[in-house]
């Protein structure tokens, strides 16, 4: 497989330059086009728009034009099609602009095209954590990176990633509810502890109805797996140190499942939770790109 590091580099110098910044070389792909000239990107990401935002972007587009070009490529008869800046020519638009800045690129295939689009998206818009999920899903489905390849062009870890994707494993109900901001990304892979999609949406009910935190999530799916859902006479836990709290919810974080740092006189264990053979597969992948 070709190596794909160039073009997510590229893009993120070309449309990340501010404009005074950029060079002689860089100005001579700059052009202003013809908005009506230029078509939408069929392999945009974004699901959904925040239209709030979208209001204060054409406030600041009608004061001050368009600041920040946007990227096309040549299509046929005289016209382009968008590759990243689909707000600001959705904004341009609106308020009336004929023309607006523009990189002109030579994007031959529809393959790099999708990544330039996907990274672009996943890098400087603000996506909430499903479409962000999808968004790093496609690029391993259709364009063919691995996980590890995907985190090294957005500038993430990749236990990052890993546990993001992880997140389209939810019963769609939540997924939206978690597009919706009804509940955080914390409370949604907490609610991944639990295997079962039914026991799943109860608890995801639960959570809602009774405004559960990210930790009673968290206690909750303890319960169950534990075989007692409506106990409430679990003995209290010993007081943990606040380094040892800080300690496991780092290593929470990292491995995207429960973990326990267990303290003795002389030394200690640290346990960390899998609930299913897949779920055992992503922590060995996990471990092994641990350098030591």
């Amino acid at each position: 497989m070709k190596s794909k590091t160039r073009l997510g580099k590229g893009l993120e110098a070309l449309i990340s330059t501010p404009v005074d910044q950029i060079t002689p070389k860089m100005r001579k792909t700059l052009h202003e086009i013809d908005v009506a000239l230029v078509d939408p990107n069929p392999f945009q990401p974004r699901m959904e728009m925040d239209q709030d935002a979208f209001e204060e972007l054409k406030k600041s587009v009608r004061e001050k034009g368009i600041i920040q070009p946007v990227a096309v490529r040549p299509s046929s008869n005289g016209r382009f099609q968008l590759i990243a800046g689909e707000r600001r020519l959705k904004a341009a638009i609106a308020v009336g602009l004929k023309g607006i800045p523009a990189y002109i690129l030579n994007v031959s295939s529809d393959e790099d095209m999708l990544e330039m689009a996907l990274i672009e998206n996943v890098q400087r818009e603000h996506l909430n954590p499903i479409d962000l999920a999808n968004g790093y899903q496609r690029l391993i489905d259709e364009v063919h990176l691995t996980q590890e390849e995907v985190a090294e062009k957005i500038g993430k870890d990749r236990a990052t990633v890993a546990n993001i994707i992880r997140l389209l494993k939810l019963p769609e109900k939540i997924q939206d509810s978690l597009k919706k901001g009804e509940i955080k990304e914390g409370h949604a892979r907490a609610i991944l502890g639990l295997t079962d999609p039914n026991n799943q949406l109860e608890l995801w009910k639960k959570t809602i109805k009774n405004s559960y935190s990210v930790r009673k999530v968290e206690e909750e799916v303890k319960k169950w797996r534990d075989g007692s859902p409506h106990h409430h006479l679990q003995k209290m836990a010993r007081k943990k140190s606040p380094l040892i709290s800080r300690t496991e919810n780092n290593l929470r974080e990292k491995f995207g499942t429960q973990v326990k740092v267990r303290t003795k006189r002389d030394g200690g264990a640290i346990e960390i939770f899998f609930y299913s053979r897949e779920d055992l597969d992503r922590l060995l992948e996990l471990f092994d790109e641990i350098k030591v």
